[in-house]
């Protein structure tokens, strides 16, 4: 996936459903596996970072973010035609705006320390763009839900959120079944 001779480099910002899985694409593909991952672009630094660490709820009761992670998982994966019930559980929990809030702003106040411009999340799935005076956060949302969502940093180190309406391959695969 990476392409040297382009100047491309792909990586692996993990987070915490990559357990094991980061290890195996990191074998078979080539790809590194960071914990978090900064670089400069046209004098602008960036942070990547999964956002995980800066959920307290998450870190502070891995038990019952564990079970009710395995729950969301298997309601997923039996709503695999058009995904309505997760995302109508993720439209209805209130927790998760304000979860997506909080990650923002602990992930701010941990890009300043490491001098970042700005500070690229994804753990919430929300995409989102939050800016202060002196820094900016980006969550890039869901790649996997409709729409899809992404973050571009071109080389002149302008980021911006960019949503992708066609339907994911697995979505047309499981209607095609």
């Amino acid at each position: 996936m990476s392409n040297p001779d382009k100047e491309i480099e792909v990586v692996w910002v993990e987070g915490n459903h990559d357990e094991g899985l980061s290890e195996i694409m990191s074998l078979m593909m080539g790809i590194k596996v960071y914990d978090e991952y900064s670089w400069e672009t046209y004098g602008k630094n960036f942070l990547a970072i999964h956002g995980h660490q800066f959920d307290k709820f998450l870190t502070e009761n891995v038990v019952i973010s564990n079970v009710s992670s395995f729950v969301y998982d298997k309601v997923q994966r039996l709503d695999t035609e058009t995904q309505s019930i997760s995302r109508f559980i993720k439209r209805k929990s209130k927790g998760w705006l304000r979860l997506s809030n909080k990650v923002a702003s602990e992930a701010m106040d941990y890009g300043r320390s490491k001098g970042a411009d700005a500070v690229i999340c994804g753990h919430t799935h929300l995409s989102m763009k939050m800016e202060s005076d002196d820094i900016t956060y980006y969550n890039t949302g869901c790649w996997t839900d409709l729409p899809s969502t992404y973050i571009v940093v071109d080389e002149f180190g302008n980021a911006s959120l960019r949503e992708d309406v066609n339907t994911p391959s697995y979505i047309t695969e499981a209607v095609a079944s």
